[in-house]
């Protein structure tokens, strides 16, 4: 039997229709344009993570510049800063002075002891500082031979341009010979001052 052409060609419809899904297919993904989205998708994620773990900057804090200190001028003592007086440039609080003529009160220089003689050495000296010797004003032994030497306390005060007469008591040594004992003038911060004063004696 002879099958026209149109028979045929209405067949292969009605199998196409038959074994169509009933849902419409649809279009193939375009790989690339997935891949691109992807991609764009990471590094916008990757940058918001940046963003919130970069630490944001400090405010800028006030920082003082530190001043360069100035160098000053200042009279200073080795000893003690209260030797200058006050509002008198280059006059010291404690200083004194003594002529060589009348120094000698008593035992003048290379006077003749026996060994083991008790003596009493006095000094005229003159205040010339600004500062009044009151209580803590003494003699203190500075080099020579000591003689057991004793200062004999101030009995007043002595004021600025004063003259006093200072004395200490000795014992001449026992050996023969000739000795000097030299003797300074400190404040009662235990600082000396003046020139020493001294007595020279020889044991015969």
């Amino acid at each position: 039997m002879k099958i026209k052409l149109p028979t045929i060609l209405l067949l292969i419809s009605a199998l196409l229709v038959a074994c169509a899904p009933a849902t419409p297919i649809e279009p193939t993904p375009d790989v690339l344009a997935i891949r691109t989205s992807a991609a764009s998708t990471v590094i916008a994620e990757l940058t918001l993570t940046a963003a919130a773990f970069t630490p944001t900057s400090a405010p800028p804090t006030d920082t003082p510049t530190p001043e360069i200190p100035t160098e000053t001028a200042t009279l200073a003592l080795a000893t003690d800063p209260t030797q200058i007086a006050l509002g008198t440039p280059g006059v010291l609080c404690n200083d004194l002075a003594f002529d060589d003529a009348t120094i000698d009160v008593t035992i003048p220089d290379d006077t003749p002891m026996a060994p083991g003689q008790e003596f009493v050495k006095t000094w005229r000296i003159k205040n010339t500082g600004t500062c009044t010797w009151g209580e803590g004003y003494r003699l203190v032994f500075s080099y020579g031979e000591r003689m057991n030497g004793q200062f004999v306390p101030l009995t007043a005060p002595v004021l600025s341009g004063e003259e006093v007469e200072i004395s200490v008591n000795f014992k001449a040594p026992t050996g023969i010979g000739a000795y000097t004992s030299a003797w300074q003038m400190v404040n009662p911060n235990g600082v000396t001052f003046g020139k020493a004063i001294f007595v020279k004696i020889i044991v015969r």
